[in-house]
C-alpha cells in the first residue's frame, strides 16, 4: 500500500485546531487480565452486554508512560463500544523503552497468540517490528498503525490498513522554525530514545527546520534507558550548556523529559526557552506563565480512541474510511491557546 499526502500548509491549517470531545463524563477502565514478562494485558471483555454473530477480538499495544495513559484512556473507550456489541477488546502494555524493538516483537507474538483478529500497533523499530507484523498478518491479524511509523506506511515497507497519529518530521520543521520566528538562535532536542521512527522525526525535523530558518541546531541524545531519568537528562543538559552556553533553546520528545529538563535549567540558573512534544498540566501552566514558549499536542486520546475504533470496524464491518491516514497532529500549543486545552488535559482527554 503506498501512501501519499500532501503536507504543504498543513500546519496552519491545524496549529489552531482543538479536539474537543463532550458526553463523555469519565475516561474508560478496564479490567487487568494477566500479566506477562513481556507486558501487562487488560481486558475490557467482561463488561460486554451485546451479542454478535461473528465476534472478534481487537488489540492495541501501546506504552506505559503518561502520554499513553491519556491515549489508553480513549482507546478504553473505543473498547467499551467494543465490547458492548460482543466482541473482545485487550490491551497489551509495553512495561518501557529500554529494549523497546525486542520487547514489541514480543507483545506482537502475544497478540497472536491470544488471538487477537485486529490489532493497533506502533511501529517505533520498524526493522524489529517488520517481521513481526508481516507474521501477524500471514496469520489473519488485520494489522493499523498509530502514533508511530507513518513513514513506513508511505513507502510501502510495512502493511497496514491504516495509520492514525500525528506527521512527526512536518512538527520537528514547524517546532524548529517556531524557536527561530521568536528569536531564539542556537536550539537543541533532547533525543532519549534515539531508535525511535517518531523521535528520528522529531529531532530531525527540528534540526532541518531550525538551520532551514538560518539558526543553529542539533541533537542531546541520550540512551533509551534515560526517557524521564531527571537525573541523566539534567546531566545531559548542564554538559551541553558547558560546551556551548550560547545555547538559547531545548526540545524535548516528551512530557516527563520536558519536566526534567526544565529543572535542570532552573538549577543551573540558565534563562534558555523551552518547548517540545506533548502536553501536561505542568507544561500547560508554564506555557501560560511564559516559562515555556510552546507544546507540539498530537493529541493522545484522539489517536487510541481512533486506533481500536477503526480497526473494529474494519474487522466486524470492513468499513474503511476513505483515506487510510488520518492526522490527529501537529498542533501547536502557545500562551494564545494554552487555556483552551487546559481542561481537556486535567480530564484526561489530552
Amino acid at each position: 500500500m503506498k501512501v501519499t499526502l500532501k503536507k504543504q500548509g498543513l500546519w496552519a491549517a491545524l496549529a489552531a485546531a482543538t479536539l474537543v470531545v463532550s458526553g463523555c463524563s469519565s475516561a474508560a477502565t478496564t479490567e487487568t487480565a494477566s500479566t506477562t514478562d513481556a507486558g501487562s494485558t487488560e481486558d475490557a471483555s467482561s463488561v460486554a452486554t451485546g451479542s454478535s454473530a461473528n465476534p472478534r477480538h481487537v488489540c492495541a499495544i501501546g506504552g506505559a508512560d503518561a502520554f499513553f495513559a491519556v491515549l489508553k484512556n480513549g482507546a478504553d473507550l473505543a473498547g467499551q463500544a467494543v465490547t458492548q456489541a460482543g466482541s473482545k477488546y485487550t490491551w497489551i502494555s509495553l512495561p518501557n523503552y529500554d529494549n523497546i524493538g525486542p520487547d514489541m516483537v514480543k507483545l506482537i507474538e502475544q497478540a497472536v497468540a491470544q488471538e487477537c483478529t485486529s490489532l493497533a500497533v506502533p511501529v517505533w523499530d520498524a526493522a524489529a517490528e517488520g517481521p513481526a507484523l508481516e507474521a501477524a498478518t500471514a496469520a489473519g491479524v488485520k494489522v493499523f498503525m498509530y502514533n508511530s511509523g507513518l513513514p513506513t506506511l508511505e513507502d510501502g515497507s510495512i502493511k497496514a490498513y491504516g495509520y492514525y497519529g500525528t506527521d512527526e518530521y512536518l512538527a520537528g520543521v514547524r517546532a524548529g522554525e517556531y524557536f527561530a520566528s521568536e528569536g531564539y538562535k542556537n536550539v537543541r532536542c533532547v533525543n532519549t530514545q534515539p531508535g525511535a521512527i517518531n523521535w528520528q522525526q522529531r529531532c530531525g525535523g527540528l534540526v532541518d527546520g531550525a538551520t532551514g530558518a538560518g539558526i543553529q541546531a542539533d541533537q542531546i541524545i541520550l540512551p533509551p534507558e534515560s526517557f524521564g531519568d531527571a537525573a541523566a537528562i539534567t546531566a545531559a543538559v548542564q554538559a551541553e550548556l558547558a560546551k556551548d552556553p550560547s545555547i538559547d533553546g531545548f526540545a524535548t520528545g516528551s512530557a516527563a523529559d520536558a519536566d526534567a529538563v526544565d529543572a535542570a535549567l532552573k538549577a543551573a540558573g540558565i534563562s534558555a526557552a523551552t518547548g517540545g512534544w506533548d502536553v501536561s498540566e505542568n507544561i500547560i501552566n508554564r506555557i501560560k506563565s511564559g516559562e515555556t514558549l510552546f507544546a507540539v499536542d498530537q493529541q493522545g486520546w484522539y489517536q487510541g480512541w481512533l486506533a481500536v475504533s477503526q480497526a473494529w470496524m474494519y474487522d466486524q464491518y470492513a468499513i474503511l474510511p476513505a483515506n487510510p491516514v488520518i492526522l490527529t497532529g501537529p498542533s501547536l500549543i502557545t500562551a494564545d491557546n494554552a487555556d483552551a486545552v487546559l481542561t481537556g488535559v486535567a480530564e484526561g482527554y489530552r
